[in-house]
């Protein structure tokens, strides 16, 4: 229908894979032509499909020519073939714009409007759809034009060779992945470093909640200024970066931080990026903004029993991060004696918690409510408490753990002439000795050493 905004599908008649995947698209659902005399036009429910003369790299202001027809197009779906040297069997998704000069269609130094939420969409799909093809599943990284839309718009694509073109499986998985088109909110990112089929970048979308916008491999990062990488993050919609950190000499990592950090946004490792798999990125965002006020040097660790209570919540408002601390003294006392028992308990809490570089824990929790940090921290409390209680004699007064800490004294030891080393272990280890015809008794060369803690 005339005037109505769809998501709209670009095929070439001089593109055999395009051709290949329109085939398909047509026999998997019907369609209906529409009374078009400038181009064939064919529509299906919230999709639109478009075939056009020209090479589909060359397509800048496709959109505007699109709308003049009474056409609006809130997506553009380019359907083609890809080209490559080594004739790999792939399937490809990937944004359009040039970095430098603009050798295959568009505009130097400009980038299209990317749809990160379809490149996610598209990418998972191809990749259950061949599951069983021998077809590789990978992004690319933004190359070629048109670069002149102002709407968003991706190129999922088959290759390598002519024979991959027509592959009638390979146009059917495409196909089917264009009709499967989900609108999801996954964070969105803009991706540096890597291979020009962005191996991590595909892996992450792969297994995590996140997507990618504009993606710049390891050999153009040169050429990335300011001006380039603020266009990116503006025309991906992003919410962070991230750098493929293994595929770039720390000076260049650093320059790169640099600029994104002035620009506005943060950059998410790996290990960042899978720890708030399956939080909301709003409530991710707050955690992070807190920890940086609370701990700069703490790395936050959301537990699992977190990311339940989140998902189960029912309200549309994300919740507010809370904090409640424990004594500092008292969690660095039952650290040191049980790491791992803590570690477990925290674990098994809906909390985040925080360690340090050096992995100890910060004695701050967070919660998605006073209550539940209030309470996750009392109960914390009350577990440091039973780990020392294990190892010392103690009781709490006022307030105050008391703690008796009995330690066997070489020092006094020497006192009563002991100076082998083996009569130090059986004392050591609660036995008695004799020297001289005098029997030394344990207690005699124990000391007891005496420390108070305040619980809160």
């Amino acid at each position: 229908m005339k005037g109505e905004s769809k998501v709209t599908i670009v095929c070439s008649v001089k593109d055999r894979a395009s051709q290949n995947i329109k085939n398909s698209i047509f026999s998997l659902r019907k369609w209906d032509t529409l009374p078009e005399e400038n181009i064939p036009v064919f529509e299906y429910k919230d999709f639109r499909l478009v075939e056009i003369g020209e090479s589909l790299i060359f397509q800048d202001e496709l959109d505007k020519k699109l709308s003049a027809l009474g056409y609006p197009a809130s997506l553009l779906i380019f359907a083609s073939k890809h080209r490559s040297k080594d004739m790999r069997a792939i399937l490809t998704v990937h944004s359009t714009g040039n970095v430098n000069e603009a050798k295959f269609g568009g505009t130097p130094k400009t980038l299209s409007y990317a749809a990160p939420q379809a490149v996610r969409s598209l990418l998972r799909s191809l990749k259950l759809l061949a599951e069983n093809e021998e077809y590789e599943v990978t992004l690319e990284c933004t190359h070629h034009g048109p670069s002149n839309l102002n709407i968003p718009s991706v190129f999922i694509e088959v290759g390598s060779n002519e024979a991959q073109w027509l592959d009638v499986v390979a146009g059917r998985i495409v196909a089917e992945a264009i009709l499967l088109l989900k609108d999801n909110d996954s964070p969105v990112a803009v991706g540096f470093g890597g291979t020009h089929y962005a191996p991590r970048q595909t892996a992450l979308i792969l297994s995590t909640d996140i997507t990618f916008g504009h993606i710049f491999p390891t050999h153009a990062l040169d050429e990335l200024d300011e001006t380039m990488i603020s266009q990116a993050f503006l025309k991906s919609g992003a919410d962070f970066a991230y750098l493929d950190r293994k595929s770039m000499k720390l000076e260049r990592r650093e320059k790169l931080s640099k600029i994104i950090e002035a620009i506005g946004f943060e950059v998410l490792k790996e290990s960042d990026i899978r720890e708030m798999d399956g939080v909301p990125w709003e409530f991710c965002m707050q955690l992070r903004k807190r920890v940086r006020e609370i701990c700069p040097t703490g790395k936050t660790v959301i537990t699992e029993g977190i990311k339940c209570a989140l998902s189960s919540c029912q309200t549309c408002i994300c919740p507010r991060v809370k904090i409640a601390r424990i004594s500092p003294g008292l969690l660095s006392e039952a650290e040191k004696l049980d790491k791992n028992g803590l570690k477990v308990f925290l674990s098994d809490h809906n909390i985040a918690y925080i360690e340090y570089e050096d992995g100890r824990f910060a004695h701050i929790l967070i919660g998605l409510d006073d209550s539940c940090a209030r309470l996750a921290a009392e109960e914390l409390r009350d577990k440091c408490v039973e780990i020392i209680k294990k190892h010392y004699d103690v009781f709490i007064d006022k307030g105050i753990l008391q703690i008796s800490d009995r330690k066997f004294s070489p020092k006094l030891a020497k006192s009563f002439g002991i100076e082998d080393l083996q009569l130090y272990g059986k004392l050591a280890r609660g036995e008695s000795v004799i020297i001289d015809g005098k029997t030394i008794n344990p207690e005699m060369v124990y000391e007891t050493n005496k420390r108070a803690i305040k619980l809160n």
